[in-house]
């Protein structure tokens, strides 16, 4: 096999058939990765750890019968544990911690033959929907190198736009894979709450709400890495009934007349760029050209008070967090071992009570049961992925006199004051402002997924976000893949993949 244009004419599964039909070996694959790495990255900046001696060890040994033998791939940087190799979670503190074992998800990696060639950027402790890490420094988007990916799973985004490898891992706990993946121009799919394991030593993160995928260029590919993943691990908290079929096989299956709702309104009543309003208006006509039922609809939900939920458990993680880096330190965590905005998190995570966080998520339980009620209506529900298309990279840093207030609450240790002051209510708009669709599914434990449709005029990829009930995913799958065959994006490929 020789030239990138070559690579890039096949997903993952493409790439596996290749090896097993003998026209290009898993050692090659891998160099062919590596190199496409080595070219690009110096750019993007989206791999931060690289694998490739054991990339090249797991290539020189491929197992035949695996779905992806040989094919190369990524790990976010957070999460994925992988035995003598530090996971940094984007943290300083972190950067030298190194795990003894695998996570499950990286043994049922291994065990689909993938080629681990690195790990890829995240923010710190994976909070921002941005990928710029102090510890790392920010990473780029390979449709405009002034924009971000998008976060938190912002490095495998860039990396699988970019063509490094046709897949990456991710994690998404308020959106972590569907936003990159929105501002990649690629798929990404959130599995339902359970679906994939946490184990072997962690429960589900953020109360259940964060779900472990891959971030990938085409459907089947999704959905082939879901079967070889899927299926609770020994201890897990969560045990939801199997698929009917393998997934990969619902990739062309007809989904059949669907009744899609559809609102491009933000829950939290904050403004949606016009663009991101076309990329779902879009979608609206092409599946009634499809013969699908498409109304304008929103769920009976309270967007505002959902939100604030959600920043209540996002708070108290944070504060766990830094809490947890006295074992991994040996003492006390200090303001210095972590990056100020998270320092500021945490005091205010401390400052909220336990009954506080248990109203916030008796408000997860009662959205989830209006959603399902929604959906004995509907079959699917549709809304931008994300507010606005992808911010420029240092655009959403705090600005001079919000940093000044950080320094002097971290100082102080005075989380209170943030919420004495009112500022959590400010701080919940301004966080969520840019990505306000996504959390429901996490929160409500649904799948869902971002599909890339629609491009700006300026070139920047804005994704169309879909979520369906509990557990159907092999609706979504159906659905993307018509979507897929309607409106092809594989070969639609930023400049950067085409330049040597």
């Amino acid at each position: 096999m020789g030239g990138i244009q070559e690579y890039d004419q096949f997903d993952s599964l493409g790439l596996a058939e290749l090896v097993r039909q003998g026209q290009v070996s898993a050692l090659e694959l891998c160099e062919e990765a590596i190199e496409r790495i080595n070219r690009h990255n110096p750019l993007l900046n989206a791999v931060i750890r690289p694998m490739f001696e054991e990339g090249r060890k797991a290539a020189s040994q491929p197992q035949p019968d695996a779905p992806f033998a040989g094919v190369p791939f990524l790990l976010k940087d957070l999460g994925y544990a992988y035995a003598g190799v530090p996971t940094s979670d984007g943290c300083r503190a972190l950067n030298t911690r190194v795990p003894a074992k695998d996570s499950e998800m990286v043994v049922r990696f291994k065990k689909a033959g993938l080629a681990i060639l690195g790990k890829t950027s995240t923010p710190e402790f994976g909070l921002l929907g941005i990928t710029e890490p102090e510890l790392f420094g920010p990473c780029r988007n390979p449709w405009n190198t002034d924009h971000t990916p998008g976060g938190s799973s912002g490095g495998s985004a860039s990396a699988v736009a970019a063509g490094m490898t046709p897949a990456a891992a991710g994690g998404d706990g308020g959106g972590s894979i569907r936003i990159p993946a929105s501002c990649c121009g690629i798929f990404g799919l959130k599995p339902t709450r359970g679906r994939n394991p946490s184990g072997p030593d962690n429960g589900p993160a953020w109360r259940g709400a964060v779900q472990s995928h891959v971030i990938t260029r085409s459907v089947r590919d999704s959905a082939a890495m879901l079967d070889a993943t899927q299926g609770e691990d020994t201890g897990a908290p969560y045990r939801i009934p199997p698929p009917e079929r393998p997934y990969l096989e619902e990739i062309g299956r007809p989904p059949g007349r669907l009744k899609i709702a559809f609102s491009t309104s933000s829950p939290i009543h904050t403004r949606v760029h016009p663009e991101c309003v076309r990329a779902v208006e879009k979608t609206a006509r092409l599946l009634e050209d499809l013969g699908h039922h498409v109304e304008e609809m929103q769920p009976d939900i309270d967007g505002r008070a959902l939100a604030a939920s959600y920043m209540a458990m996002y708070f108290g993680e944070v504060a766990a967090d830094i809490d947890e880096l006295e074992s991994v330190l040996g003492r006390k965590a200090k303001m210095g071992d972590v990056e100020a905005m998270t320092w500021t998190l945490g005091l205010l995570g401390r400052s909220f009570s336990s009954g506080y966080l248990t109203s916030a998520l008796r408000v997860w339980d009662r959205s989830a049961r209006k959603m399902g009620r929604f959906f004995d209506t509907h079959h699917i529900y549709m809304t931008p992925t994300t507010a606005y298309p992808p911010a420029k990279v240092g655009e959403l840093k705090p600005k001079p006199a919000e940093a000044m207030l950080m320094n002097l609450i971290n100082t102080l240790h005075a989380g209170w004051l943030l919420k004495v002051s009112g500022m959590v209510d400010t701080l919940v708009e301004r966080g969520l402002a840019r990505t306000p669709f996504t959390q429901m599914a996490n929160l409500c434990g649904l799948p869902a997924m971002s599909v890339p449709l629609h491009w700006t005029p300026g070139g920047l990829p804005c994704g169309t976000h879909i979520t369906a009930p509990f557990g159907d995913e092999a609706t979504l799958f159906r659905l993307a893949s018509q979507l897929e065959e309607a409106c092809p994006w594989f070969d639609r490929r930023p400049q950067i993949t085409r330049e040597t």
